[in-house]
């Protein structure tokens, strides 16, 4: 069916939008990814889909149109440690490079892709960089007890293409929200995911359930899916898609919060993951959580592979 078909069933309002099959879901998504739409149609497919919002069967219908077009890594030789990373920080110090460090410590590979969505943010790369971890010049493969960033160019430029529609139209759009669901592993993977408003939250809990995959998805910390280190947050996590309560959210805020530096500047954000790194200070307890239950849930898929 042609996009301006789709268009007619999803931009007739909040109350009147039609929602697609998740194949349908498919092949529209195709279509913007591979280039058979014009800027305009384009365009009209963002401020439909925003207003309208997306329902599990059709991101998971986005996820399967995207990942069968992806570059995608090779597999490790255990479970692939998936952070996304598009929200980058704009008033705390972006630590996912320290949750993703202190997984790769522990053997796990550990894979964090990403791009800039947003002028005004310090992202993961930066931080990365001034933690002397470059961004490769090609899709990297992961390895065991290491850390690989891939820009989201290198695993599609069309989806770039797609985030990129934010900066002209000001809004996010269905771009924004896969590729926090996305695998780009081509072999089994363990997400984790977050959500910035709690009403993201069952949107994202049934579509990792409807695509019966490996997760922990948890509240983020502006965006990016790693803990607040003033406080411990919802964490829930998904084996082939089953949800299970890993962690309940914590109220209010710690009364010994940890000496974090006072913004998120990427080279002071790396002094501070270097010192915690190398135990001049102490891991913060709601991302020692966060590791803890990545870890476990690491080890049962790892398990079950086995069995």
């Amino acid at each position: 069916m042609s996009i301006s078909a789709y268009i007619r069933e999803i931009g007739r309002g909040k109350d009147g939008a039609r929602a697609l099959a998740r194949d349908q879901a498919a092949d529209l998504m195709g279509q913007v990814l591979d280039d058979q739409v014009s800027d305009l149609e384009l365009g009209a497919f963002c401020l439909a889909m925003r207003i309208k919002g997306e329902t599990p069967e059709e991101m998971a219908g986005f996820l399967d149109a995207t990942e069968s077009r992806l570059n995608r890594t090779a597999p490790a030789s255990s479970p692939v440690v998936v952070l996304p990373s598009y929200n980058g920080a704009r008033k705390l110090p972006g630590l996912l490079p320290l949750l993703g460090l202190l997984l790769a410590q522990r053997g796990l590979p550990v894979l964090i892709h990403g791009c800039a969505t947003e002028s005004s943010r310090v992202y993961t790369s930066e931080v990365l960089k001034a933690l002397g971890i470059e961004i490769p010049p090609c899709v990297p493969a992961p390895e065991l007890g290491k850390v690989r960033f891939v820009p989201t160019t290198l695993l599609s430029p069309a989806l770039f293409k797609l985030l990129e529609v934010r900066r002209v139209v000001g809004l996010r759009n269905p771009g924004h929200s896969l590729v926090k669901l996305m695998n780009p592993v081509a072999g089994p993977a363990l997400l984790v995911s977050s959500y910035t408003h709690p009403e993201y939250a069952h949107a994202m809990s049934a579509t990792l359930a409807l695509r019966q995959a490996h997760a922990l998805l948890l509240r983020g910390t502006e965006g990016e899916p790693v803990a607040d280190p003033r406080r411990t947050p919802h964490m829930e996590g998904f084996l082939s898609g089953k949800p299970v309560v890993l962690e309940p959210p914590q109220t209010g805020t710690m009364l010994n919060l940890p000496p974090l530096p006072p913004g998120p500047e990427a080279q002071a954000t790396a002094v501070y993951i270097r010192s915690v790194l190398d135990g001049e200070q102490k891991v913060p307890d709601s991302i020692a959580i966060q590791v803890a239950h990545i870890v476990q849930l690491h080890a049962q898929i790892s398990h079950a592979q086995i069995s």
